[in-house]
């Protein structure tokens, strides 16, 4: 079986202005789209992780390919593993964490389990999973690397872009990056002045322009 370890990298400097937005605001600026399943959240909270995918699939209970991907991967990559959303293995812990972190390594997004999620913490790897599981995996099957993968119902590419948070993980198509951060800065922007408004005294349904929509609906609001 051949596999390729070469990407296409979006430019370094597009990637970290994207990482100044949340995942929701990226989500909410490219039209709702990109959301990974809201069942793979960091181990830790304040984790968070911004870096081109580098795809790996693997089988379930099985880490051979993520392994073969570490080896290749390059600093700032984010390893993005496809393993069939298995919930009952712990692919992933903190030996191989601390493989990842040697190699500059962003961080771990995952469809299937992780363990060790205490010393992950310590070691403030970012890692995104399905699940923790503490029972193991084998190294037996190979597998596609760097070619388009199913997670958390989105296709992820080699080279498009993942940004992970406390609130989940969304991915921006790496032909699609600049535009998602300029629509990004100003959804920023209009909600800045949404809170402004508000603390200035207005309501919501002022501010939110929501009064003809409710009459049209048909709702009668007594005091």
């Amino acid at each position: 079986m051949r596999v390729t370890t070469k990407i296409d990298r979006p430019d370094p400097e597009l990637v970290e202005q994207l990482s100044r937005y949340s995942s929701a605001t990226i989500h909410e600026a490219q039209g709702r789209l990109g959301a990974l399943s809201s069942r793979i959240k960091p181990v830790d909270r304040d984790m968070s992780l911004c870096g081109p995918a580098f795809t790996v699939s693997c089988a379930p209970r099985d880490n051979l390919m993520l392994q073969v991907a570490i080896a290749h991967a390059r600093p700032g990559d984010v390893l993005v593993v496809s393993a069939g959303d298995y919930t009952e293995a712990g692919q992933f812990g903190d030996v191989l964490a601390n493989a990842c972190q040697a190699k500059g390594i962003a961080g771990l997004v995952t469809d299937t389990g992780v363990r060790d999620t205490q010393e992950l913490r310590k070691l403030g790897l970012p890692v995104f999973s399905r699940s923790v599981s503490i029972k193991g995996t084998v190294k037996e099957t190979l597998g596609p690397l760097n070619e388009p993968v199913l997670i958390g119902g989105e296709i992820v590419r080699p080279g498009d872009v993942v940004r992970g948070d406390a609130d989940g993980v969304v991915v921006v198509r790496r032909e699609d990056l600049a535009e998602a951060i300029r629509k990004s800065g100003e959804r920023e922007a209009a909600e800045a002045a949404y809170i402004a408004d508000y603390r200035a005294g207005k309501s919501v349904i002022e501010v939110s322009g929501l009064a003809a929509k409710l009459e049209a609906k048909g709702l009668v609001i007594e005091d």
